[in-house]
């Protein structure tokens, strides 16, 4: 893979790739990023690691997943202190039964919180 799915611009290698592999994010919109990757790469385990423990599902099925992403725009990213951040973003996506249908948009502002030196997710508002 080239660009990472994230639309950063960067490399896959370079960008989001580190964190999938282990490496703790940064800040909570460096988490969004590698999360929106890893569910157009339909990395169920790193999407659970990053749930923070007390709203994670047990699972996701993205193996069973009908839609295909197709790009992410980071609105606004919001430090609210040492522990919390706001992220809020555009997915767009489409149904994979209906790929030549009009693309539709998830618009979120997520919540993260820090815990210890990692950033989780822990819920999100849909507008």
């Amino acid at each position: 893979m080239s660009e990472c799915p994230c639309g950063s611009g960067n490399a896959y290698q370079a960008c989001c790739e580190q964190y999938h592999l282990g490496i703790a994010a940064p800040n909570a919109e460096a988490l969004m990023r590698s999360r929106y990757s890893a569910y157009v790469l339909k990395l169920e385990a790193y999407l659970l690691t990053t749930w923070h423990p007390d709203t994670r599902p047990a699972d996701l099925n993205l193996n069973q997943d009908p839609l295909k992403w197709l790009g992410l725009q980071v609105k606004k990213y919001k430090k609210i202190d040492e522990n919390h951040a706001v992220v809020e973003f555009v997915a767009r996506y489409k149904h994979a039964d209906n790929l030549s249908g009009r693309a539709e948009r998830l618009h979120e502002t997520s919540q993260f919180e820090r815990i210890h030196a990692n950033w989780y997710y822990l819920n999100g508002d849909h507008q």
